[in-house]
């Protein structure tokens, strides 16, 4: 089953799906399912996560949703490690938080054709880090979504253990 993230959904079996249908299974993306990302899920799941809820919000605007979908399953297209990059990276030296999104642009593009606005959703989903404002309504949306995701990953599986253990203790 395919979900994202707080959504009872089974996303195979819905229009955004078609939206994604002819990238999502790609090796490309395939190879985030075995990277950690935010701590508790995969560099995937949030790519999805992304691509579920940019397009759930685009839809309801009426604004271009099929590429809002696209985009955020490929904004994180990359492999490396940030943590060790951050680590690394020399002085002058941009931030993953500044270079990552290049990377996804490029990686993007090797797998599929993007449009122009697919790209600028990809290549500034980190402003203001990326400098250089989004273009495109979407954009904003994808910019805003990622963070919203960011932060629904890193507490949600908090909760659940909260949650859980009280459950188990009340049923002692």
């Amino acid at each position: 089953m395919l979900k994202a993230i707080c959504s009872h959904e089974e996303l195979t079996d819905s229009i955004f799906y078609c939206c994604i249908d002819d990238i999502i299974n790609a090796p490309e993306l395939e190879k985030l399912k075995n990277i950690t990302h935010h701590i508790s899920t995969t560099r995937f799941q949030h790519c999805l996560n992304v691509s579920y809820y940019g397009y759930k919000i685009c839809s309801l605007l009426n604004l271009d949703a099929r590429s809002a979908a696209r985009a955020g399953l490929l904004h994180d297209l990359f492999y490396y490690d940030r943590k060790k990059y951050n680590a690394h990276k020399s002085k002058g030296q941009p931030s993953h938080s500044r270079k990552h999104s290049d990377i996804a642009v490029h990686n993007a593009e090797l797998l599929t054709d993007i449009s122009p606005k697919e790209r600028d959703m990809i290549q500034k989903h980190m402003f203001p880090m990326t400098l250089s404002l989004p273009k495109y309504k979407e954009t904003y949306i994808i910019t805003f979504v990622d963070k919203y995701c960011a932060i629904l990953e890193f507490c949600v599986p908090r909760v659940q253990k909260i949650i859980n253990r009280r459950t188990s203790n009340n049923e002692d």
